[in-house]
């Protein structure tokens, strides 16, 4: 009769499988069996590939487990990271003056537009130059600001934003410019 060599004091570090005049080990999952053939070490599953986890991969015994740098959220696939948008979740600190814009990982203050002489403030980012004051003649007659936000990982070059150019005065004509966000010299117009 064979002995069960598994019963009483497991030889094992973790699992024993009796066999026939002798015993064998195997591992739970996330581990791996040394070369004595009965103890078991921790595999680190982050050392298989760079791409376990969007961000950063954190080896733990038997296992693995994703992180998202400040700022984003982990997915329910417990591998993608997400921006949070403070602005809409409120989770903000800007003044009631300024205006919160997201940005991937953060999120940005925005202050007011404000009209340069001999500009005057007409809505929240739009100027207007009045055809009565002398100090408007060949300037703009209005100038509008706009705030966008860029999704990255957008293939380029790409449109991302289309304005239509219509005037109401003969002669009239648009300037388009970025004024800011702007400093590598990643976007153009055209």
């Amino acid at each position: 009769t064979d002995v069960n060599e598994c019963t009483g004091e497991n030889p094992c570090t973790q699992n024993c499988v009796n066999t026939y005049g002798s015993f064998l080990c195997r591992c739970e999952p996330g581990y791996e069996l040394e070369a004595d053939g009965v103890n078991c070490s921790d595999m680190d599953e982050c050392s298989f590939s760079e791409f376990l986890c969007q961000h950063e991969c954190m080896n733990e015994p038997g296992s693995y487990y994703c992180v998202c740098p400040s700022g984003y959220i982990l997915l329910d696939d417990s591998r993608s990271c997400q921006d949070i948008n403070e602005c809409e979740n409120r989770n903000f600190t800007c003044t009631s003056q300024q205006t919160c814009f997201n940005i991937q990982g953060d999120y940005k203050c925005l202050d007011p537009v404000r009209c340069e002489e001999p500009y005057i403030q007409i809505n929240e980012n739009r100027c207007m130059c009045p055809a009565e004051n002398p100090g408007c003649r060949d300037q703009p007659f209005t100038i509008l600001y706009r705030v966008m936000e860029m999704v990255s990982g957008r293939s380029v070059p790409s449109d991302i934003f289309q304005m239509q150019a219509t005037t109401r005065y003969p002669g009239a004509y648009y300037i388009f410019q970025i004024k800011s966000g702007n400093e590598g010299r990643e976007f153009y117009m055209r």
